[in-house]
């Protein structure tokens, strides 16, 4: 079709305008690409009719292939998956194991009542003269805490006369033994073929070691039982009724615990080696530096210029628990509770129970009834006594979470 006698509008070339003036006998002439007033810039290459305009998310896209996404355009709604976490942990609830350890006398009762503010467990009222057990006994007691609406299974195992006998010789057998036998029902419910949902966790997620204000250093049944402990659970010492200690001697004491700990080679709890960043290891520096903390505990209430504190009541004055000035317990709930409750879990699972299933399936025999069938008999008492031979790092099974 002809316009007016001019030019073909279907051979107009790509980026022109055509004005073309209906009932003009005068053919029109296409106006120059150049328009006037505008700068001229001779093309380096001819322009390709089939080019696009790039992407905005292609171009600013990098070429390595570990690239984040593209900006979005626009709310999706991920962060929502946040909240339905939080709803479906609110409704299962939570489990923490904790196990104190250590001799009669040391306040292990009242440091866990102190630490949840309940009375976890019911402590022998002074003047009573219950008598020391011969043997070594562990207890366990179990309770849900809830507080503004998450609830906590809490389990405590208490272990009464531990280091209380004239012959020490292996009493610690009996707790290693309780902490692999935890880690043997849990595996025992996991290889099932058809296994519960929720497989129920008894396993001990912390072990609070107390140590006896000697002032001195740390005692040779200390060294023994806590080199074996750190290979199973995670282990944090603590100094016990620090109140008996001055300020010198405290600090004192502290850096002789603390070269004991170099020297032998224990590893408590936070490890250097499980920092996943550099927030994790500013904070865990500052805790491995204060560790053991000097604690103090207390299940009273008392009236100190117009406000109820918990403390101790003595001649010369009241030592509250929560102040820092006083005592450094504080700073041991806040590592248990507040700040690194989950990642004991999760040192629990991936290193010390996966250390021990790990142990145990070598231990075992495969059958030829189908892919990953194993056949795990139940742990004898001397193979949940035995020490760990080798560890596995836990960061060996996080590489699946970074490749998503």
């Amino acid at each position: 079709m002809m316009c007016g006698g001019g030019w073909p509008a279907a051979k107009l070339k790509l980026g022109f305008r055509s004005e073309v003036s209906v009932g003009s006998s005068e053919p029109q002439r296409p106006p120059s690409p150049h328009p006037p007033g505008d700068r001229h810039l001779e093309p380096s290459a001819p322009m390709d009719p089939l080019r696009r305009s790039p992407s905005p998310c292609s171009s600013s896209r990098p070429s390595s292939p570990s690239t984040p996404p593209c900006e979005m355009l626009g709310p999706v709604g991920i962060e929502a998956v946040l909240d339905q976490l939080k709803i479906k942990a609110m409704k299962m609830g939570f489990e923490f194991n904790i196990m104190v350890v250590g001799q009669s006398g040391l306040g292990k009762s009242t440091m866990v009542n102190t630490l949840f503010k309940s009375k976890v467990w019911k402590s022998n009222p002074p003047g009573l003269g219950v008598p020391t057990p011969q043997t070594l006994q562990l207890h366990s007691v179990t309770h849900v805490i809830e507080e503004k609406g998450v609830k906590l299974k809490l389990t405590v195992t208490d272990t009464p006369g531990f280091g209380d006998q004239i012959n020490n010789d292996k009493c610690w057998d009996p707790i290693l033994g309780y902490i692999n036998e935890q880690y043997e029902r849990y595996l025992q419910e996991e290889i099932l073929i058809t296994r519960q949902r929720h497989i129920p966790d008894t396993r001990v997620h912390c072990c609070v070691y107390f140590v006896p204000p000697t002032g001195h250093c740390l005692r040779p049944l200390d060294i023994e039982f806590l080199q074996r402990l750190c290979q199973t659970v995670n282990v944090v010492p603590v100094i016990a009724r620090a109140d008996s200690l001055t300020m010198e001697e405290r600090e004192a004491f502290r850096r002789r615990i603390q070269q004991n700990l170099r020297t032998h080679c224990i590893d408590i709890y936070p490890q250097k080696c499980f920092d996943e960043d550099i927030n994790d290891k500013i904070l865990n520096s500052k805790l491995r530096d204060r560790i053991p903390f000097a604690v103090v505990g207390a299940d009273r209430e008392h009236l100190v210029d117009g406000r109820c504190v918990l403390g101790r009541k003595t001649k010369w004055g009241i030592i509250e628990v929560e102040n820092m000035a006083h005592c450094e317990f504080p700073l041991l709930r806040d590592l248990l509770i507040r700040s690194h409750l989950q990642d004991l879990k999760d040192i629990t699972h991936n290193v010390h129970y996966e250390n021990y299933r790990v142990i145990r399936l070598n231990e075992s025999h495969l059958l030829p009834r189908g892919p990953g069938w194993v056949n795990l008999a139940p742990a004898s008492p001397g193979q949940l006594t035995s020490p760990r031979p080798f560890k596995v790092c836990r960061g060996a099974h996080d590489d699946s979470e970074d490749e998503f």
